[in-house]
């Protein structure tokens, strides 16, 4: 299995790094091959601009994902997106590990989804979901936060952490076709001690052992519509 693995966290040695570091040996004695885009070592430029284009079919007016489809046809897409969309391409499995800021993505993680994720390959008319155009790519979102896990959930203070995650889960990877994995959550990691981050490290490395066992989130099919997008019946 091919793996990428997107990590955003601006401090090398950070928990979150552990993490990338364990996917990384894990899953290559494992056999798999893996890629590593580390966005904050990359200096990824995370804003989605007319500079992403060396050809552009209106110079006058901007449609970003129009630009897009143009950028695929003509291989006008700058060379930090191609580059990335060659490894987005080449995996069948795609981690994004990144921790949570103000109920979020880091803005750079964000701005890599803008940039690389072209409509055209990876989406565009009617390919979303099942049929969007990443389908057969499984997607595992690895993420750390400060708050304990009794803080999040119906009822809690912060609610459901799958309501943070959501634009990523379903908005992002659902969307573009990619089976999506329920999230690895590392809880309150800046104040637990060495150990308890120790059973953080183990419990991720037995995930990715056993990754291929993972029954993927359900999200919507596009047979469950009518070509105009509304629920058919027995589906409402």
């Amino acid at each position: 299995m091919n793996v990428l693995i997107v990590h955003a966290h601006p401090e090398p040695n950070s928990f979150t790094a552990a993490l990338r570091d364990q996917a990384v040996e894990t899953l290559k004695t494992q056999g798999h091959e893996v890629q590593v885009s580390d966005l904050y070592a990359m200096n990824w430029n995370p804003v989605a601009s007319a500079n992403d284009f060396s050809a552009r079919e209106n110079p006058d007016y901007l449609v970003y994902a129009l630009e897009q489809r143009l950028g695929v046809k003509k291989q006008a897409l700058a060379a930090d997106i191609q580059q990335e969309l060659d490894k987005l391409l080449w995996a069948d499995l795609l981690i994004l590990n990144f921790p949570i800021f103000w109920f979020s993505a880091p803005a750079i993680l964000k701005g890599w989804i803008d940039r690389v994720l072209v409509s055209g390959i990876c989406y565009g008319g009617k390919r979303f979901y099942d049929q969007g155009g990443l389908s057969g790519k499984k997607a595992l979102v690895t993420v750390t936060l400060g708050g304990r896990e009794h803080m999040f959930g119906e009822g809690a203070i912060h609610g459901p952490l799958q309501d943070m995650l959501r634009p990523i889960l379903r908005g992002t990877l659902a969307y573009v076709g990619c089976e999506v994995l329920e999230p690895f959550v590392a809880w309150h990691v800046p104040y637990i001690t060495d150990e308890a981050r120790a059973d953080f490290l183990r419990s991720y490395q037995q995930r990715l052992i056993h990754i291929a066992d993972d029954q993927p989130i359900v999200f919507p099919c596009l047979s469950q519509f009518d070509e105009a997008l509304y629920p058919l019946a027995g589906n409402r």
